[in-house]
């Protein structure tokens, strides 16, 4: 890969602290946008929701394990499925490092699935997860915060998803939300669905900073399942080496 814009170094210091007010801008701008967040009104929980979990049955009280903040991801992973989705493992691939603090910080940290827990642990597992991962089967709790529909829903094609902004539809799809607890009080503070869960993907802000960037014709087309890379020679070669080593 050739570069078509070569610079002396004074050039390029001009063009970088150019560049450096503009990540100031965003980074002021998205400062504002997490404190109007934070603003938003909660609404409270009323509905009894249970879930399956690898130590028994378990209710939305119980997803906080004590804590007062619950970060729910809505995982793709339908009834029926063998592997979960790529985009949804990609940014499940982000949770177990930053989850070593979140809980110390107050905050659980719970994926929660359609399909019955029998059918993902096995993937669980193949993925090497520790995090949480619950499943809703038998619950309108996906239903009800805007990431799984009906089938008649997907064959009416309205615009449901994303607060209503997106006629893509399937009958599940991914997205966050957000829950505060007061003693056995629960309410629903935040959701965001499609981009939204962009900020989380601490890979792409490493792309984001070469020069080739995310390098996709579409949104992660390049994304695959972390076993299911091949690998570069290389890599291979590396590999080799460590072996031998």
């Amino acid at each position: 890969m050739k570069p078509d814009n070569l610079a002396s170094r004074e050039d390029w210091l001009a063009a970088r602290k150019a560049h450096l007010e503009r990540e100031k801008e965003l980074t002021r701008l998205h400062e504002q946008v997490m404190a109007e967040r934070r603003q938003l009104p909660w609404v409270r929980i009323e509905t009894d929701y249970r879930f399956d979990s690898e130590t028994g049955a378990k209710s939305l009280v119980d997803l906080f394990d004590g804590r007062k903040q619950l970060i729910v991801y809505h995982f793709m992973f339908a009834p029926g499925w063998q592997d979960g989705c790529d985009g949804c493992s990609f940014l499940a691939d982000h949770f177990d490092g930053p989850n070593r603090h979140l809980k110390h910080h107050d905050v659980s940290l719970v994926a929660v699935s359609r399909a019955p827990l029998a059918e993902f642990l096995p993937f669980k597992h193949r993925m090497g997860w520790n995090f949480e991962w619950v499943s809703s089967h038998g619950s309108a709790f996906n239903y009800d915060f805007g990431a799984s529909f009906t089938p008649e829903q997907v064959a009416e094609g309205k615009p449901l998803y994303n607060f209503g902004t997106t006629a893509y539809l399937a009958e599940d799809l991914h997205g966050l939300s957000i829950f505060v607890r007061d003693g056995e009080e629960i309410f629903h503070s935040y959701s965001t669905y499609a981009r939204g869960g962009d900020i989380l993907l601490g890979a792409h802000h490493f792309l984001d900073m070469t020069p080739k960037g995310r390098n996709e014709q579409s949104t992660m087309d390049w994304v695959r399942l972390h076993d299911r890379y091949e690998e570069t020679p290389e890599e291979e070669g590396e590999l080799n080496v460590r072996c031998h080593n």
